[in-house]
């Protein structure tokens, strides 16, 4: 088990060791960019000429006004970006569950993610103005006006991360969308989750060469040592109690925290403390009697990040209209690539929605 190729959310990077040959590396589909004229924050602030990489999956439908029908919007985890969506295989794709036959599915790399607009893929490094998850929402929103001229989305899809940009999308646009998906996800982050990107964050910023964000680059040893440090944190939770416990012997579990650290260290830090920021006040228990679209709650019993008794049961208690699956997965958080053990739920969901 633990020496499976892996191309899993959390957010899409979690891996144990791996023995996979060079040529079967997973290569991510070539982006597309689009350029925003000019974003403006909750804060006031604005950019100009704002970057956004996507890719679009499927065959977009028109109605009568030639305006795309059939548009659903991908929203990945945290650490990932627009190829997310391809990742899954066995979910998103032709006759697959989130059918592109039926559905046009756009990815972004969400704001704040390096392929978009970010502090490093701008320069401002920490003059990046901050944001939060109604700005993630707000950039994907005006992207997909200027870019494909919509303003109904058939639907909404996220992981983790995404999960809190749907639920936000849905409560901020509650007439442009008919339904939304949101997937081992919350309607707040709060205690353990809080904590983590607490911990992460304080450990990148007592780094001595941290500098108050304006650090040299390439960065220091000492800011790559503090991204291993890190990841180690974010790394246990991402699979269930029973998968580190049984599934994988110590030294496989030291050698995966070391290959994740590996590509955590890669990242630009700043990035990594903005992503983690713009959801530690994320809270939407006053908003979610907004929601008029139907919402899907999917949760997995063993998810570290996001218990169902925590989070989805009590989110499917606070919103009108809804359906709450919730199965098993071994591999805890990142078990949504197991998202076929409840299939023919997940389909039935989708049904009244394809054209």
């Amino acid at each position: 088990m633990a020496n499976e190729k892996l191309n899993l959310e959390n957010d899409d990077k979690l891996k144990l060791n791996e023995s996979v040959s060079e040529d079967e590396e997973y290569i991510p589909p070539t982006p597309e960019y689009f350029n925003l004229n000019e974003f403006k924050f909750n804060n006031g602030q604005t950019l100009k000429n704002v970057k956004v990489e996507y890719m679009t999956l499927g065959t977009p439908k028109y109605d009568d006004k030639g305006v795309i029908s059939n548009g659903v919007i991908y929203f990945h985890g945290s650490g990932s970006d627009y190829s997310s969506v391809d990742r899954k295989d066995e979910t998103i794709g032709p006759g697959l569950i989130f059918d592109t036959d039926k559905f046009f599915i756009i990815s972004l790399s969400a704001l704040g993610h390096p392929g978009s607009a970010s502090p490093s893929s701008t320069g401002l490094a920490a003059d990046f103005p901050e944001y939060d998850v109604e700005d993630m929402v707000n950039f994907q929103y005006q992207f997909i006006q200027e870019k494909f001229g919509i303003t109904h989305l058939k639907g909404l899809i996220g992981n983790s991360m995404g999960g809190f940009e749907v639920l936000t999308w849905a409560c901020m646009y509650p007439d442009s969308i008919d339904f939304a998906v949101s997937m081992v996800s919350s309607h707040k982050v709060g205690g353990h989750n809080y904590a983590l990107s607490y911990v992460m964050n304080t450990i990148l910023e007592s780094d001595p060469d941290y500098n108050d964000g304006f650090y040299k680059t390439p960065i220091s040893q000492s800011l790559k040592r503090s991204l291993r440090l890190a990841s180690h944190a974010m790394y246990t939770y991402g699979f269930s109690r029973e998968f580190y416990r049984f599934d994988v012997n110590n030294q496989e579990l030291a050698e995966g925290m070391e290959e994740f650290a590996m590509e955590l260290v890669d990242s630009d830090v700043n990035d990594v403390i903005y992503m983690n920021k713009s959801s530690m006040d994320y809270d939407l228990t006053d908003d979610l009697d907004k929601i008029t679209a139907k919402v899907l709650i999917i949760a997995i019993n063993q998810d570290q990040y996001f218990p169902p008794n925590l989070d989805a049961i009590p989110l499917s208690k606070m919103i009108k209209d809804n359906e709450l699956i919730i199965y098993d997965s071994n591999w805890g958080h990142v078990g949504t690539f197991e998202l076929g053990k409840v299939e023919d739920k997940v389909r039935n969901f989708l049904k009244e929605f394809e054209d």
